[in-house]
């Protein structure tokens, strides 16, 4: 019995053994591996910019199935960053229909950006728009905001309706039909009658 306790005890001081030195082996390999190379984290964990490009893009916009408006541009970038967004760098021309499909006002630009949610247009350089009736608005820089179907601008705008120039000085606002056109800071020149009030 001593002597199969003794190999017992032989074993066990063997196997203790081998756990031991399993267990530095396996630690080395974590030490070891545990070393991080700059590089390597910084291409982990950098953000990276997802960019799609077409060109001579030809898009249609609906709601509840009604045609609302046709944008058309030479070049198109759509961006994931942080916020979505779509790029218009080198122009962009915009039908609006009204409710019969019919077009109630146009718009052209140099540049354009679209956020996709915040569901607004930034339009800059040269922005022009134009109802049918001939009605037009002139400024540098302008915001539609989709949801609202509203025009508007912080900066200087020009609206030319017939015999009337306004210029409005610190911005303005407009529905997107130019029904309604409202202009903080007025400046202008308008026809008036004998009696004060305008033509």
């Amino acid at each position: 019995m001593v002597g199969s306790s003794r190999k017992n005890m032989t074993n066990l001081f063997f196997h203790k053994k081998i756990i031991h030195a399993a267990a530095l082996l396996i630690g080395c390999c974590f030490v070891g591996g545990c070393e991080n190379d700059e590089k390597v984290i910084d291409a982990l964990t950098k953000k990276v910019t997802l960019r799609e490009e077409a060109t001579d893009v030809q898009s249609y916009m609906s709601q509840d199935g009604v045609m609302k408006a046709k944008l058309t541009a030479p070049l198109m970038y759509r961006v994931s960053i942080d916020t979505l967004f779509t790029e218009f760098p080198k122009s962009m021309h915009v039908d609006f229909y009204d409710s019969s499909a019919k077009v109630e006002t146009w718009l052209d630009c140099k540049y354009g950006k679209y956020y996709e949610g915040l569901n607004k247009v930034y339009l800059r350089d040269s922005v022009v728009v134009i109802n049918r009736s001939g009605d037009t608005l002139k400024c540098k820089d302008l915001w539609w905001d989709q949801n609202t179907k509203l025009f508007y601008s912080d900066n200087y705008s020009e609206y030319h309706t017939s015999g009337k120039l306004i210029q409005g000085g610190k911005g303005m606002e407009a529905t997107q039909d130019f029904r309604r056109v409202t202009f903080r800071e007025v400046t202008g020149l308008l026809k008036v009658k004998e009696s004060g009030f305008p033509e």
